[in-house]
């Protein structure tokens, strides 16, 4: 099986679920990994300590239960208070600080944070540097190839990071601007890769097993992190993994495995969040699901019309149980 290290961390396999606001909630991490992510980051925390204490954070900042190695993603602009919330999360569970200068969500990058960061390199060793000297435990940094198709620094921050102790670099291969529009550059991970002696994880455009095994092949990356292909679709890194170890495919889940897979996902999105907002969250989890697939319209207005966390598993069950009544049976 293809494993990567970060500092005392052995990542197995080298398939790694990114850092999504607004989805990499404890729940879908801890499926992940069950289902296969060799590491699965949390959402970003904010740096400010005035919103520590918020329900969001408080939700955020939960790792009980938590499979090693527990990696928080953090965001900010000021290299002080980010090597505080490096160490507030170190002495609150994290393993792994994960350090975001890869989002183009608007909000964060008029905040000078997430991506816009790549703007300027000195503080982005600045930050580094604190934050790696705040923890003793391994810094990663997650980039995108640069701020705009005219400002593609990459590379240097990339050096920066090594120098400034960074432990691992995750490169998403777009700039800012594009946020998730055209393709991928994976030339650019490979020439970012060629230069360091850190690991170097490849992102962007990672949907199958196929596509993970030719961005390692075409990038020489460590590992593959997966996005949102991972989104409806968390048994993507077992099939990775699989295909990386063996070069076989692995058939699809079952009808019943991905029922069972959805009520348990649901039951936990419910005793995390508690109704009513467990029930929300759940509905777009449902509804990434269904989106591929030729139910999806149906499957949606049933879901969508639950209010309670009972009806909402009850018409997951219900409804996959008459799917699977409705398919032809098996040759025995």
């Amino acid at each position: 099986m293809p494993v990567m290290q970060i500092g005392p961390y052995t990542i197995a396999p080298n398939v790694v679920l990114a850092p999504m606001a607004g989805v990499t909630d404890k729940p879908f991490r801890q499926l992940c990994k069950r289902l296969g992510a060799g590491l699965a980051a949390s959402e970003m925390t904010i740096s400010d300590p005035r919103f520590w204490n918020t329900r969001k954070s408080l939700h955020r900042m939960d790792h009980a239960g938590e499979p090693a190695p527990i990696s928080v993603q953090i965001a900010g602009t000021e290299p002080r208070q980010l090597a505080e919330a490096a160490r507030y999360n170190v002495d609150h569970g994290a393993q792994i600080i994960d350090i975001n200068m890869g989002c183009p969500a608007k909000k964060v990058c008029n905040a000078w944070a997430g991506s816009a960061l790549m703007r300027d390199e000195a503080l982005v060793a600045r930050i580094l540097e604190a934050v790696v000297g705040a923890v003793a435990v391994p810094v990663t940094l997650k980039i995108r190839t640069g701020w705009c198709a005219e400002v593609r620094n990459a590379p240097a921050i990339a050096c920066i990071a090594q120098a400034s102790g960074v432990a691992a670099l995750a490169i998403h291969g777009r700039t800012r601007d594009q946020h998730y529009a055209g393709t991928a550059e994976y030339d650019t991970i490979a020439a970012i890769k060629a230069m360091l002696d850190i690991p170097v994880l490849a992102n962007g455009d990672v949907d199958s097993p196929r596509k993970a095994a030719q961005v390692l092949a075409q990038t020489g990356a460590d590992a593959v992190m997966v996005g949102r292909a991972a989104q409806g679709r968390p048994w993507i890194f077992r099939e990775i993994a699989h295909f990386l170890a063996t070069g076989e495919e692995l058939p699809p889940p079952s009808l019943e495995e991905i029922r069972d897979i959805l009520l348990g996902h649901l039951a936990d999105l419910h005793a995390f969040y508690g109704e009513p907002q467990g029930v929300r969250i759940a509905r777009k989890h449902l509804g990434w699901y269904a989106k591929d697939r030729p139910e999806n319209a149906a499957f949606r207005a049933v879901v969508n019309a639950a209010e309670s966390a009972e009806a909402q598993s009850r018409l997951t069950r219900d409804y996959f149980d008459s799917l699977i009544a409705g398919q032809p049976r098996a040759a025995a």
